[in-house]
């Protein structure tokens, strides 16, 4: 056969009877089966993974190779064996797990060639699992990863353009057990020409298994942080300091580094609680600058400082008030025009905290237990301040508390 339009690369470890639906999805594709070509590879199953490809692989219409090789121990191993076989113009990596929808490759093969993009987003919904939310809200054309929520998608399960991915000779890190595809799929963005999002059509379902083996449930703290720093280093290595670095850094510090110092933190041991600022105090060192800490939220920024300063007292601390959902009080600065949240130790001269820690800038603020500071007169001149500091919805409700004197 001449050459397809996609490849479908499927590292498949123990996936019956998931593996059934998958492959079902395939060759429902309204693409054709003459447009596609699939390369599993079973990586050590026992439960008839390989067995069941083998028959599919004889009756199918679709041309598929199958390769079995000894367990590597995690995704990167069958994804790399799947991508040096493949010959068509785009590769598509697909969870033995998860699903297609019907008309996933026609659309994101046609959104690629309409724009030339080198990497396309098929919406994404979650079945027994959640899902990211924020990129679906259009579609888009030509977009990239400073100009759209696409780095909060960092999945494998994407369109890439297979010259792309020869040309500057990518493949997964097999020395990462999780986080591997986000290395990936973020150097993919900021080496492509141009992005593409399908959004106005389900293209992947994302199946939570029944059992419980999904490979992100599993593993130790440790092989988080060595996500984190994988991140991290490429992104430094592909965007020079500045804010365009400090905007791609938000994402693997919320999603990958900051869930370590959550509530789960108050019920592990101190040895863990001190060997995991440990490892997190080499990454902020490297990475932490001022615009990093304006994409965080307060009480995020005010925990990594913690961790950035190895006081683990104070960390405890921050982390149960989060953990509690206790409501700050909002205190507004009308010099300044800044808006802080009284989180644990604010202006507390022993903790030594900056102000800046706790200056609030992606919440939503609530106005109903304000603080006012810098002699701001309370009727005339409240909402031209509000306005300022929490923006014109939050104002409308600041300025209904305006015929009441503020609390001192």
């Amino acid at each position: 056969m001449g050459e397809p339009d996609v490849t479908v690369v499927i590292g498949a470890y123990e996936a019956m009877p998931y593996l059934v639906r998958c492959l079902e999805s395939v060759e429902a594709q309204s693409i054709g089966a003459d447009r596609m070509e699939i390369v599993a590879v079973d990586d050590g199953s026992t439960d008839g993974t390989g067995e069941y490809l083998g028959r599919f692989a004889a009756e199918s219409k679709i041309p598929t190779r199958v390769v079995r090789q000894e367990n590597s121990g995690g995704p990167s191993g069958p994804r790399n064996t799947g991508l040096k076989m493949a010959r068509g113009r785009y590769v598509f990596f697909l969870d033995a797990d998860d699903y297609l929808g019907d008309e996933a490759f026609e659309r994101m093969v046609a959104m690629a060639d309409r724009n030339g993009t080198d990497v396309v987003l098929g919406k994404v919904v979650g079945v027994n699992r959640g899902a990211p939310k924020s990129m679906w809200a259009r579609n888009l054309e030509r977009t990239d990863v400073f100009s759209s929520n696409i780095k909060f998608t960092l999945s494998a399960q994407k369109l890439f353009r297979r010259e792309l991915l020869t040309r500057h000779g990518m493949t997964f890190r097999e020395d990462l057990r999780t986080g591997e595809d986000a290395v990936f799929t973020m150097e993919a963005y900021l080496r492509a020409d141009g992005v593409s999002v399908v959004a106005d059509h389900v293209c992947y379902h994302l199946v939570g298994r029944d059992d419980g083996k999904h490979v992100t449930k599993s593993g130790s703290y440790v092989l988080r942080f060595d996500s984190a720093r994988a991140q991290m280093e490429t992104i430094a290595s592909l965007v020079p300091a500045g804010p365009r670095r400090d905007s791609l850094m938000v994402r693997p510090v919320v999603v990958t580094l900051l869930p370590q110092f959550g509530p789960v933190l108050l019920k592990q041991s101190e040895r863990i609680q001190r060997h995991k600022i440990e490892l997190a105090r080499p990454l902020l060192d490297a990475y932490w600058t001022r615009g990093l800490a304006r994409g965080l939220r307060a009480h995020e920024r005010l925990r990594l400082h913690c961790v950035s300063q190895g006081r683990l007292d104070q960390l405890l601390d921050v982390v149960a008030f989060v953990r509690d959902k206790k409501p700050p009080k909002v205190v507004l600065d009308a010099r300044r025009r800044t808006a802080y949240l009284a989180l644990p130790f604010f202006r507390d001269p022993a903790a030594g905290i900056p102000d800046r820690v706790y200056a609030a800038t992606r919440e939503t603020l609530s106005a109903a237990d304000l603080v006012w500071e810098g002699g701001l007169p309370w009727r005339s001149r409240v909402r031209g301040a509000a306005r300022r500091l929490l923006g014109p919805r939050l104002s409308r409700r600041v300025g209904r508390l305006a015929g009441r004197r503020p609390a001192a």
